[in-house]
């Protein structure tokens, strides 16, 4: 609240002053624990002295508004000139001065009270709600020395002990609780009190950074109230069961398997209460479906008993499992450490609904699937028709190290208020072990919480002890209340400790030896909740005991189910994946071509802009120039050729997305998806008005934030949850893709492999690398290839019925030469029935090459054309010499393979020589590689035993080669 903050500035500058020139305190800034109640940093020298009155500030320094008033000459002259005109002053001003007024006659109690008096006592409630947090009890082991500023000091103010009594007028600002009774005037012990209760227990709310009033009222009235929270028996043993379970579960972990690595949550058992409650609540409210991510802290805690994986599989991953059935189709791929795995199911909530979860597989990159799952869950939202986004909801669990120090954290929040981006708010969950592996806050940090950088977001930041299971679960029901109310972010912070360190097998004294003495002796959340019950009588010892005994049968009886748990088929696709192939049963190839007149509907749609819309010259001529190549059919170039693939994918029925930065115009000023009114600004996207009635999100393009890591990771999450959409990021330039190397890494390129997830993910990396200097705009091609796992010394079965080589393959990497190529490539994502990822070598300078051009034909299924070979129409993954050579050619000195824009070079260079004894094909797709038809293209050329393989293309490297092992029909041996 910025008005208030430049307020409440001048008035400290003005009390301090004040105070301290008068001589009526001594300040400690740290007291631990507080000397008084109320007065923790302050030793009173003379309690009789009347409060004093703060000195005159200027009237240039102040405005007219209600919490500015801090000067005595300023208050004087508001109020004379509101005695004189009640219109000349602000209505907050009208309104305080006519119920004080009011207020003083009818109360003798406060006719001596100066309105200096009042405002004070109002700033130090509002001190309350900006530093309260600081005297929040969060910290279960009592290690953190936290400084107690002295704005939460009612002597700051002006007033002693001996005020404590005294009536005060707290006027017509809302102060939430404190006039909830309709009791304006009240005693300074009473207010006191009541802050003390608010801010001063085992939560800590910051709240005040928020800049809508609205919203900061709406938190006040919740945490501000008469009376604290109080759970009845019944929800108490709901609170104290699910503690119960979240604790046993650990403590049969660690008794069967007691050197496995686990990353278990004790010391965070209030974790899983909390967010059981959360699901509930957030049920209550309207959501069907929450999506999690979360690294390896108490992950198979969240498995168990939050997302429910069956207790028996859990317990036969850790005894090694056992192989599953022979069966048609089953797909197990290479699997991953049990603490990165992800599952899905449909809970039943405390309240009679069910809630569909779903736990994100991730690596051990910790924050790496924050933005993986806010797409997921924005896809969610589409699919089902969420506009309101209040069915569908993302929760991400940090921890309190990688949530300060990961960058991906920011890219991610950044995301959360940007058009084509937001979900409608997610809820953070950190579990604050006050260590992250050995680092303490202070070597792993800059600010006071880890959660400090949320505070960009005017999130609010709950933080609570995580000894507290009760404050636990009610900072997690207040989050889901603030999401479903105003569907932004929000953030809890539980403060807790790890009992065993990083790992059940290290040794966390060697780095805290401190900490660890304090945690060797200290009890457990369920030993404290447990005494809590039974000292109040909410619960009996019997109670207990039978809730225990409960879950310790349950978890014995799933130990001995899991020696005899055979997996069945993995649930490896989710609903919309139905029906979709994996590597192990062969998918057939089909055909991309489009029906002509389809492709000239749909072009015309593309190239037409409205009568009224006034677009730059130069794009209004690029328009005339694209409708000029739809209706000749000739000279289709790059931009058109993608435009032609958007829409015809659209009119079929699916779902296109492009982002990345600058997507919209194009980097290299070639795309112009969105044209922009010179006169009025007015955006107009053509691909939006390819069919009648088309859903304003069936085509997205979107310029995203300068963000490639996050970005990325949310455009990989939106393309895993419906196959029946094209998903494209597009790299700025080619080479700004390694800001994103961690989800090329760990997500892209062995996300099938270890979690048996499919994606069609399309990732477009321009590149213009011409001579100048290293790595500028270069997108490595190399590394990409380095990332494939196609075998260079294996080539695989290669006849067409039996071949399933791109089907195996972890990924497609091309580099195509010609716009129809283009086209086909990005139809071929959807046309067939598994996904792959596709790495598109995309290119600069041929997309306004005079050669690198397409006819219309070439897109079409008519048989006959340029572009129908023997398979039909379709990705060329090699395109064979075109300088019309025979099929079978004895007078080639010299073949040459490349890749790229490498080959127009190439080709001019042979025209201008009459080089017609050198033959030239062009790889369009490196991996996987065309084994069949590099062996095709040898056999054309007999007379010609050696061959050299050239690749500058997707990088423009001068002078990479790249040799593969082939074999000749004529020689043995590799040639």
């Amino acid at each position: 609240m910025t008005w208030f903050r430049a307020g409440s500035s001048v008035a400290k500058l003005a009390i301090r002053r004040t105070i301290t020139q008068s001589g009526s305190y001594a300040a400690r800034k740290r007291v631990f624990p507080a000397e008084s109640r109320y007065f923790h940093t302050t030793v009173f020298k003379s309690k009789a002295q009347s409060a004093p009155v703060p000195r005159a500030v200027p009237l240039s320094r102040l405005t007219d508004s209600f919490l500015d008033g801090t000067s005595s000459v300023y208050l004087e002259e508001l109020q004379r000139a509101w005695e004189d005109d009640p219109n000349s002053v602000d209505e907050s001003w009208d309104n305080f001065f006519r119920n004080f007024v009011g207020q003083a006659a009818t109360s003798p109690g406060i006719s001596g009270q100066t309105i200096q008096e009042s405002m004070r006592l109002l700033l130090l409630v509002r001190a309350y709600q900006v530093y309260g947090h600081m005297k929040a009890k969060i910290d279960p082991l009592g290690l953190e020395k936290r400084e107690i500023p002295d704005d939460l000091d009612p002597a700051f103010y002006g007033f002693s002990e001996a005020d404590l009594d005294r009536e005060f007028f707290l006027g017509v600002w809302r102060m939430s609780g404190f006039l909830s009774e309709n009791r304006p005037v009240q005693t300074l012990r009473s207010i006191l009190t009541r802050l003390e209760q608010a801010y001063s227990g085992n939560i800590g709310y910051e709240y005040m950074h928020i800049a809508d009033r609205e919203r900061c009222n709406w938190l006040r009235d919740k945490i501000e109230t008469p009376t604290p929270t109080q759970y009845n028996r019944e929800r108490r043993e709901v609170i104290l069961d699910r503690l119960i379970w979240s604790t046993q579960f650990e403590n049969f972990l660690a008794t069967k398997w007691t050197a496995a690595k686990r990353f278990g949550l004790e010391g965070g058992e209030t974790l899983i209460p909390g967010m059981k409650e959360m699901f509930d609540r957030s049920a209550d409210l309207g959501v069907e479906s929450i999506v999690i991510g979360m690294s390896h802290r108490g992950r198979l805690n969240v498995l168990g008993n939050v997302v429910r994986k069956p207790l028996r599989q859990i317990f036969s991953e850790f005894s090694g499992g056992t192989k599953p059935v022979d069966e048609v189709g089953l797909y197990t791929g290479t699997g991953d450490v049990k603490y990165h795995l992800g599952t899905s199911y449909d809970r039943p909530t405390r309240g009679g609904k069910r809630i569909h979860l779903s736990l994100v597989a991730n690596p051990s990159h910790l924050e790496a699937v924050d933005p993986v799952v806010i797409g997921k869950t924005r896809a969610k939202q589409y699919y089902s028709n969420d506009v309101d986004r209040t069915k569908n909801m993302g929760i991400l669990i940090h921890g309190d190290g990688s949530f300060a120090g990961q960058g991906v954290v920011y890219e991610t929040l950044h995301l959360s208020g940007l058009p084509n981006y937001t979900t409608g708010g997610t809820i953070h969950i950190v579990v604050n072990n006050q260590v992250a592996f050995t680092t303490d806050p202070q070597a792993g940090r800059s600010s006071q919480y880890c959660t400090d950088v949320a505070k960009a977001l005017n999130a609010p930041i709950f933080h609570v002890n995580g000894d507290d299971v009760e404050a636990v679960v009610h900072a997690c029901e207040l989050a889901a209340e603030w999401r479903q109310t105003f569907h932004s972010d929000v953030v809890v912070d539980i403060v807790c400790y790890r009992r065993f360190g990083h790992n059940e097998i290290d040794e966390p004294s060697f780095t805290q030896p401190k900490m660890y003495k304090i945690i060797r002796n200290h009890p457990s959340s369920l030993e404290i909740y447990q005494k809590k019950l039974l000292e109040s009588g909410q619960a009996t010892k019997e109670d207990i005991d039978r809730i225990q005994s409960k879950v310790t049968t349950i978890l014995n009886e799933e130990f001995l189910a899991s020696k005899d748990y055979v997996p069945q088929r993995r649930d490896w696709l989710s609903a919309y994946w139905a029906g979709f192939k994996s590597p192990e049963q062969l998918s057939r190839i089909r055909n991309t071509g489009v029906k002509p007149e389809i492709l000239k509907n749909v072009g015309k749609a593309i190239t037409t802009l409205p009568e009224t819309f006034k677009p730059h010259r130069a794009v209004k001529k690029i328009f005339a120039d694209r409708y000029k190549m739809i209706e000749t059919g000739e000279g289709v170039d790059w931009a058109v050729a993608e435009a032609l693939a958007f829409a015809t994918l659209l009119v079929e029925g699916n779902h296109v997305r492009l982002s990345g930065q600058d997507v919209e115009r194009g980097t290299f000023s070639h795309r112009h998806s969105v044209v922009h009114d010179q006169e009025t600004g007015e955006r107009y996207c053509p691909l939006d008005h390819v069919m009648m009635n088309q859903h304003e999100e069936m085509f997205t393009v979107s310029n995203s934030s300068l963000s490639e890591f996050g970005v990325l990771g949310f455009e990989l999450g939106y393309s895993m949850e419906n196959p029946n959409s094209l998903v494209l990021w597009e790299a700025q330039f080619g080479d700004f893709s390694n800001g994103a190397q961690v989800i090329f890494d760990q997500f892209l390129s062995s996300g099938e492999a270890k979690w048996l997830r499919q994606t069609g993910l399309v990732v477009l990396l321009p590149h213009g690398y011409d001579g100048q200097g290293p790595e500028h705009s270069s997108a490595r091609l190399e590394r990409f290839l380095q990332m494939s796992d196609d075998n260079p010394f294996v080539i695989p079965e290669m006849e067409p019925t039996l071949r399933n080589q791109i089907q195996t393959c972890n990924m497609q990497i091309v580099n195509v030469t010609t716009p129809a190529n283009y086209f086909h490539v990005l139809r071929r994502q959807l046309h067939r029935e598994f996904r792959k990822p596709l790495v598109v070598m995309s290119p600069k300078n041929l997309l306004r090459h005079k050669d690198c051009k397409s006819n219309l034909s070439e897109f079409d299924d008519v048989q006959g054309h340029p572009g129908f070979d023997k398979q039909g129409t379709r990705f060329k993954r090699l395109i064979k010499d075109q300088n019309d050579h025979s099929d079978l050619e004895e007078g080639i000195r010299r073949l040459v393979l490349c890749s790229g824009k490498v080959y127009y070079e190439l080709d001019e260079k042979r025209k201008s020589v009459d080089g017609k004894d050198v033959a030239i094909c062009r790889v369009e797709q490196l991996c996987p590689f065309p084994y069949d038809l590099i062996q095709r293209e040898l056999k054309r050329y007999p007379s010609k035993c050696g061959s050299s393989l050239v690749s500058r293309g997707a990088n423009e490297h001068g002078g990479l080669q790249l040799h593969r092992p082939t074999t000749c029909d004529r020689h043995e041996g590799p040639r």
